[in-house]
Order: C-alpha cells, then structure tokens, then sequence
C-alpha cells in the first residue's frame, strides 16, 4: 500500500494481580490442575483483555479508569465452570465482582472498546483446555477454598518480544501508586 500506513494492533490487558502469600498458592493449584503452561502466567482476575492500534491512547484511558477508582476487597470462595461452553474451571469471585464489572464496563468505554463473545464475568482460572478428569478434580478439590485480599491496584500488561505477558505499568486506584 503506497502511500498509508496501516496501524498494526498490539495486545493489551488489564488485570488484577494477586497479592504474595496467596499468589503462590494459586500458581500451585494451577500447576496441580492446569500443568506447568497454566502455572507460568501469574494468577490475576481480568479487567479487559484484548487489542489496540494507538497504545497511547489505550494506556491515558486505563490510567483515567484507574484514578477514579477506589480500593476495594476481593473475596474468592468456591468453584465455578464454563463448561460445556468453554472448558474452565475458576474460583468464584464474591465479594467484589460488582466492582470488577464497574471497572470492566469503564475500560471498554471508550479505546478499548470491543465484542465481547460471552459477557463479562469476573473470575480467577484455575484450569483451563485441559482433559475432563483434571478439571473435575480442580472443582471438587478447592470447591470449600476461600479467601480474600484488598485490591489497590490495576497491572497494564502487554506482550513482550518473547510474546509472554509483561507488566507495563501497575496503576493505583485512586490515582497513581506511590
């Protein structure tokens, strides 16, 4: 194409991060039930996940989300599952999935804006495409797991040259972290 440029798009998430001791908990059961591909992403409720052609522009608008924001508590009791319409098997977000459905509709007003195949449910994945068997055993195993931690930050990840999710940025609820 002489003449134009075509903008290219680049992958963009926005995530909760779970704090340590408990992100190292989860990132043992998702080694346990999802194997070693499931325990080498960080385990994380997502905001928004997909694409945009103008970073800049992405990252100005997560960062004004993130300011009018406040911190809230996430409690993770119980499991939960896609099946049979994707196989996934999760922790149940309770206390705070409303303010995690806040956060989502406001990041996808606006650049981030995209189809959403299924509407959005806050979660944190456990196992995910691996066989039946694995994902019974996740549900019924941590089917009586609990707990909770204050969510005071939102992490802006994209793709590094490797194509592994890196942290860009981590954004502070409220305005930015100290």
């Amino acid at each position: 194409m002489t003449g134009s440029a075509v903008a290219q798009a680049t992958a963009l998430g926005v995530v909760i991060e779970i704090p340590s001791p408990l992100e190292a908990s989860l990132r043992d059961w998702r080694r346990r039930y999802g194997g070693e591909t499931a325990a080498a992403v960080a385990p994380h409720i997502t905001l928004v996940s997909g694409s945009t052609t103008n970073w800049k522009t992405a990252v100005e608008h997560v960062r004004r989300v993130a300011a009018q924001c406040q911190a809230f508590k996430v409690s993770l009791r119980g499991t939960g599952t896609f099946r049979p319409i994707s196989p996934v098997v999760f922790l149940n977000v309770l206390e705070g999935a409303e303010a995690c459905g806040q956060i989502h509709d406001a990041l996808v007003a606006g650049p981030l804006l995209h189809e959403l195949t299924y509407g959005y449910h806050p979660h944190l994945t456990i196992a995910h495409e691996v066989d039946d068997a694995a994902m019974d055993l996740a549900q019924e195993e941590l089917k009586g797991e609990s707990m909770e931690f204050m969510v005071q930050s939102i992490g802006l990840f994209g793709l590094d040259d490797t194509g592994a999710w890196s942290l860009r940025e981590e954004l502070g609820l409220g305005g930015p972290s100290h």
